[in-house]
């Protein structure tokens, strides 16, 4: 199976208002960027320090094979895992048992053919669920209203938790330290 999906949450802005760019993407290889290593870099880093201040169990230390380690990276994904951390304990003083999904794949395929994505943190409790995607990019803020990257992400979290959770709210949120 493949890793990206012709329907990527990640490049749903662009396949809304184009559709045919889902195909033409094809004929183009993807070279990548500084600023997407970059950004997987960091990713990677949050996601470990997430993990284990949530107490799962975490692969080593991701730090000494990151190429775009630096204070600010180290700073920055703190300041992430802190963030859920702080939404988690806010949930729970009305639900006694929230549950943090950590780069969590989901399929939104019944509304878009093929879409999936892996959602960087997703939150549930008591009837709300919130999605949490991080941007480490610099220059362009991302704005989480209307946003079809975290919509792609909730419908696919819907689709996995809507009967178990009951969920009534969604609350999506852009966490762009930079």
């Amino acid at each position: 199976m493949s890793k990206h999906s012709e329907y990527a949450a990640s490049a749903a802005e662009r396949w809304i208002n184009c559709p045919p760019s889902a195909k033409l993407q094809e004929q183009y290889e993807d070279k990548g960027s500084v600023y997407a290593e970059q950004g997987t870099d960091a990713h990677a880093l949050a996601e470990w320090k997430l993990r284990k201040a949530l107490g799962i169990d975490v692969e080593p230390d991701p730090r000494p094979r990151l190429s775009y380690y630096d204070e600010d990276m180290e700073a920055h994904t703190d300041d992430y895992a802190a963030f859920i951390m702080e939404l988690l304990a806010e949930a729970r003083k009305t639900c006694e048992d929230p549950l943090v999904m950590v780069e969590q794949r989901v399929d939104y395929s019944r509304w878009v053919d093929g879409g999936f994505g892996t959602a960087d943190a997703i939150l549930v409790s008591d009837g709300k669920m919130t999605i949490i995607d991080l941007k480490y990019g610099t220059g362009v803020e991302v704005s989480a209203e209307h946003n079809p990257q975290t919509c792609c992400y909730a419908l696919g979290a819907l689709d996995i938790l809507d009967d178990l959770y009951a969920i009534d709210t969604i609350t999506m949120i852009i966490f762009q330290p930079r």
